[in-house]
């Protein structure tokens, strides 16, 4: 492993700037106590999106029960109990905010017996009550493996059903130790092909990975049902993260975007600053019949 990473090359620097968004849906999340995955994973695309309107959802808390060794989400073996009126909550900011397209996570809860899929469920429904014209994307952890805990999701029918297989199969006890890849890929599978939700998954490059290890995870992913995909560049969150072992240029990104267009993908996003949620709405139209009609004007500011 590296002791340092590679000098960041310039279609890395970022110019930022907040608009007059930002501050306006800071104070709103801030008012109803809402975790966002945005903050609490230290996306490089919170200013952009926070202006513009969008945030993502964090469910069940900010502290998660996996040490994955790319992540800056805090981690503990017993987070607190979920917050009953969360889900309520949730909907009530995405309601505010008048979204059209609704984008929910979650850390992962290996200390509940169902994984938190009671909590997602509820989060849905009051969603949709709230907000009965939104599309729905749910970005969800394994819940190691347990099926009767994803059909409780896959059974609620969210527009786009979305699990990040994160990196190549070879890196797993590297990146994150306690997932396993084939259970990722089966998950896929089984929401597509039993459920007929539209699926899509996300990678992270630069940990080591060669381009035809990416390729062989892109055609893994198409053999399992899987239809959009993000891929992105891994930042380090802090030092005691794994390192970056090399900054992916941009054409090298748009090769695997060919690739995965070739192999049957309907939604591709794949650049140095792509995220598993960045433009979700407007990728979630070229896939699903979801009207997302561009907002003039932030109503809660």
């Amino acid at each position: 492993m590296k002791d340092h990473a590679p000098r960041k090359p310039e279609w890395l620097k970022q110019r930022l700037s907040a608009g007059e968004g930002f501050g306006a849906l800071q104070r709103l999340l801030s008012s109803k106590g809402i975790h966002t995955v945005c903050r609490s994973a230290k996306c490089p695309n919170l200013q952009e999106c926070w202006s513009e309107g969008t945030a993502t959802f964090l469910l069940l808390g900010n502290v998660c029960t996996r040490t994955c060794r790319f992540c800056a989400i805090d981690t503990a073996r017993s987070p607190a109990a979920p917050e009953s009126d969360e889900p309520e909550r949730i909907a009530a900011a995405a309601r505010t905010m008048a979204l059209q397209f609704v984008v929910l996570t979650s850390v992962t809860r290996d200390d509940l017996p169902d994984g938190g899929a009671a909590h997602w469920v509820e989060t849905i429904r009051a969603i949709r009550n709230a907000c009965p014209r939104a599309g729905i994307e749910c970005l969800i952890p394994d819940f190691a493996g347990n099926e009767a805990a994803l059909d409780q999701i896959c059974r609620e029918r969210p527009d786009v059903l979305n699990h990040n297989i994160e990196t190549v199969p070879r890196l797993y006890e590297k990146v994150r130790p306690e997932a396993r890849y084939h259970r990722s890929l089966d998950l896929l599978r089984r929401a597509a092909s039993v459920f007929g939700l539209t699926t899509k998954s996300g990678m992270m490059v630069g940990m080591g990975e060669s381009f035809e290890e990416v390729g062989e995870a892109i055609q893994d992913l198409a053999n399992h049902g899987c239809r959009m995909l993000t891929i992105g560049q891994y930042l380090q969150p802090s030092t005691r993260h794994i390192p970056v072992e090399r900054y992916i240029p941009p054409e090298e990104f748009a090769r695997y975007r060919d690739l995965a267009l070739s192999l049957g993908f309907s939604s591709v996003q794949s650049g140095p600053f792509v995220r598993s949620s960045y433009h979700a709405a407007s990728s979630s139209a070229e896939c699903i019949p979801v009207s997302l009609n561009p907002q003039s004007s932030l109503p809660w500011s």
